[in-house]
């Protein structure tokens, strides 16, 4: 079967459920994106998912949870003295904040069993990571990862990336830009955020995003740009998508990661581009009418 592997962290979700109380889920952006494509691909697509976790109970909690929506965590690396970090949601209207406990992460060692990773990348279709996978990984480990990614992928093949660029996660902000642009470069599919790479990278425009990433040696480009037009670049050749006016905000939280998942399992099933497109700015505008990352798949309006 033909399968998308999502490469990654999946964390514990704290929001806001009123009068004190915090209602718990489970989130991260490899593991929101890998959701949506779920949801949106064509049942012989496999999705699969490769994060580290703990041996404690709500690590047990958390695969499990991915494997309700049709996720496959085979092989997940277990760590006996790490724990899956965990994040919390903070709301001023319908924008987010995040305050984040992820010193211990079991996901920060997803790449210390290296022979499970390699064998999953070499049978996937579409292989997608983040800059927070690179983020959170030791430096050794990261070196490892992006050379891995090269080797065993298998012809034909897909490398998907989200620069998915969060500067508190780095040390060295030279550093975090050379990641970015060395995992890029390594890349087929590139969706950035236009706000991120305008702070990071100083692009004036999403078409210079665009136009970056592709000089680089990316196959096609998609910038996503909030309710801005996307654009879209593909063999020298630029397209703005307009996207529909949304009523009934209330939590922006995974908007890029579901716009990502919906965008890479339509064009698994053979949409066009402009149709994929579509389909993500709809996934996303339905996401964000929720509150938190994670919505049920019957909330997205799907044709059963």
């Amino acid at each position: 079967m033909t399968s998308i592997l999502g490469i990654g962290e999946c964390m514990i979700e704290l929001s806001s459920a009123g009068d004190d109380l915090w209602r718990q889920r489970f989130s991260g952006d490899v593991f929101n994106t890998l959701w949506y494509a779920r949801a949106h691909a064509n049942a012989e697509i496999e999705t699969k998912f490769h994060t580290a976790v703990g041996i404690d109970p709500i690590s047990d909690q958390m695969l499990a949870f991915a494997e309700s929506g049709g996720i496959d965590c085979a092989d997940t690396p277990r760590i006996a003295d790490r724990r899956p970090g965990l994040y919390t949601i903070h709301l001023n209207g319908a924008e987010r904040s995040f305050s984040y406990w992820r010193d211990t992460s079991a996901a920060q060692m997803m790449v210390r069993e290296p022979g499970q990773l390699w064998s999953k990348v070499s049978d996937a279709k579409v292989v997608y990571f983040s800059g927070i996978s690179l983020a959170i990984l030791p430096p050794e480990d990261l070196e490892i990862f992006l050379a891995g990614l090269a080797q065993y992928k298998s012809d034909g093949s897909i490398l998907a990336f989200d620069p998915n660029i969060r500067p508190h996660l780095w040390n060295d902000t030279k550093r975090m830009l050379d990641v970015t642009t060395k995992a890029a470069a390594l890349s087929d599919l590139v969706l950035p955020s236009f706000e991120d790479e305008q702070t990071a990278f100083g692009d004036a425009t999403p078409e210079d995003s665009a136009k970056r990433y592709a000089d680089l040696g990316a196959d096609h480009v998609v910038v996503k740009n909030g309710e801005a037009e996307t654009i879209h670049l593909q063999d020298d050749v630029i397209s703005g998508f307009s996207v529909a006016p949304i009523e009934g905000v209330v939590d922006t939280t995974a908007a890029g990661d579901s716009f990502n998942g919906a965008y890479i399992a339509s064009l698994m099933n053979g949409s066009t581009i402009e149709a994929s497109i579509r389909a993500a700015q709809r996934c996303a505008g339905n996401v964000i009418c929720h509150k938190g990352a994670i919505i049920p798949f019957d909330a997205l309006g799907l044709k059963a």
